[in-house]
């Protein structure tokens, strides 16, 4: 609560109507009084409430007019006193603002600081300032909402609801270490197996729910490979719903890489276009064929495109067996309009790009693979909390498989639950704190 006070410009760059410039820490008094050249007054004094006023420099002139808001610490953002400049949004009036109130004491605010300190004062846990950001950076309005709930807390319920068993279940074992001839009898008299099952079972459905919430805000890369003129581009057109690539009868028309950002059911999707897979002596072909490899081994997924009149040939059989080990493929017959039969393997979805025949099952084909379910995630997630909730999954499993050894199945409950703590922030490293707040935006 006494933390010198910072200060940064909260809106966007650029211009705009309103522009504002945030304050947070202790003396702020002291620093209205400076900024609008005028003793602290009631209306000043009182939080909440707008106040119209001028704001000036050293010597008395007037840099901007418009309203100052007072936040009395605790109740506040950060939890500690904050105000905030609310001026005409243009950039060098913002500039002019700020640089008045660092001449008067403040410090420039890093990334994420103003959040940061509302989380080490507890106005929010560690899942709730990440998901500031999230919803900040959110690409779809469905990651939008699902971010929201996380802010409003909802996947730190989810964690509390698995924590308070576990906490009672650990203090049961833990209050009894000392009496190790009483191990067997003890675990089944406080249903040892049936409690660990419980959070086990819940824990599960955090996990599936976890998986969503990341999948909305990370999306799923798919890039689109086969050879020369099998339709990639027309197909990328195709899940656009707009013209994003050339099109055209000749064979290696494509380059190089070609990017679009759809989404599905609010899933955001990457797809990427690339040059068509084969031999030649053309050396921009040749470097566009050798992007498309390095693409491959980034993406998700990877779409191997077919032509329908001929089905699946050598070079295609080639490709496959150069994919990197491990890679999710679908394979696509494309031109199914023009071709006299169709293979109906389950494993092959049939479309025309130029048709738009098939495509609603190629993309309802990447859903199913991304692991996406009807319904909106409760939460977002990121790919820290997927790894703590594994984390946890796996001790949780190994304390399952030591009973009915007591301080074995003990240190595993201890290990889980600090695993889950680390999602809230109970248990974090400094270093972790720095590295998530480092990625907020200045102001925020």
């Amino acid at each position: 609560m006494q933390n010198p006070p910072i200060a940064a410009i909260a809106t966007a760059p650029g211009r705009g109507g309103v522009g504002i410039v945030r304050l947070s820490g202790a003396g702020l008094a002291s620093l209205i009084e400076q900024l609008t050249g005028k003793p602290q007054s009631a209306s000043f004094a009182q939080p909440r409430v707008a106040t119209l006023t001028h704001f000036v420099d050293d010597a008395g002139q007037v840099l901007d007019e418009g309203l100052l808001i007072y936040f009395a610490g605790p109740h506040s953002f950060t939890g500690e006193d904050v105000i905030e400049l609310q001026g005409h949004g243009g950039p060098v009036v913002m500039q002019l603002l700020l640089s008045r109130c660092l001449d008067l004491g403040a410090r420039l605010a890093e990334p994420g600081e103003f959040t940061r300190r509302a989380f080490l004062n507890g106005k929010l846990d560690l899942a709730q300032a990440e998901a500031v950001a999230d919803l900040i950076n959110a690409s779809t309005a469905t990651a939008a909402r699902s971010a929201v709930r996380s802010l409003q807390g909802e996947f730190s319920k989810a964690i509390d609801a698995l924590i308070q068993p576990l906490i009672e279940l650990r203090a049961l074992i833990e209050a009894t270490l000392d009496f190790p001839e009483e191990e067997v009898d003890f675990l089944k008299s406080i249903q040892a197996e049936s409690r660990l099952s419980g959070i086990r079972e819940a824990l599960t459905h955090v996990q599936a729910s976890a998986r969503q919430g990341k999948l909305l805000q990370d999306g799923l890369t798919v890039v689109l490979i086969g050879q020369p003129n099998v339709g990639k581009s027309s197909l990328l057109n195709a899940l656009a719903g707009e013209d994003l690539a050339i099109v055209t009868p000749v064979a290696g028309t494509t380059r190089d890489v070609v990017r679009a950002h759809l989404q599905i059911e609010g899933v955001p999707l990457h797809v990427i276009d690339t040059a068509g897979l084969h031999e030649t002596t053309d050396e921009v072909e040749r470097l566009g064929i050798k992007r498309t490899w390095n693409e491959i081994q980034k993406a998700d997924v990877a779409v191997l495109l077919t032509d329908a009149q001929h089905g699946l040939t050598a070079a295609e059989e080639a490709i496959i067996a150069r994919l990197p080990e491990g890679t999710t493929r679908v394979m696509v017959q494309n031109k199914i309009d023009l071709a006299a039969g169709v293979v109906s393997e389950a494993s092959v979805v049939a479309i025309s790009a130029k048709t738009g025949a098939g495509v609603d099952q190629l993309r309802a084909r990447l859903l199913q693979i991304a692991g996406w379910q009807p319904g909106e995630s409760l939460f977002i997630a990121r790919e820290r909390h997927i790894r703590a909730l594994s984390d946890a999954a796996d001790h949780l499993a190994t304390a399952e498989a030591a009973l009915p050894a007591l301080e074995l199945f003990a240190e595993e409950l201890r290990l889980a639950h600090k695993a889950l703590q680390s999602i809230t922030g109970e248990y974090t490293p400094d270093d972790l704190l720095g590295d998530i707040f480092s990625r907020f935006c200045i102001g925020k």
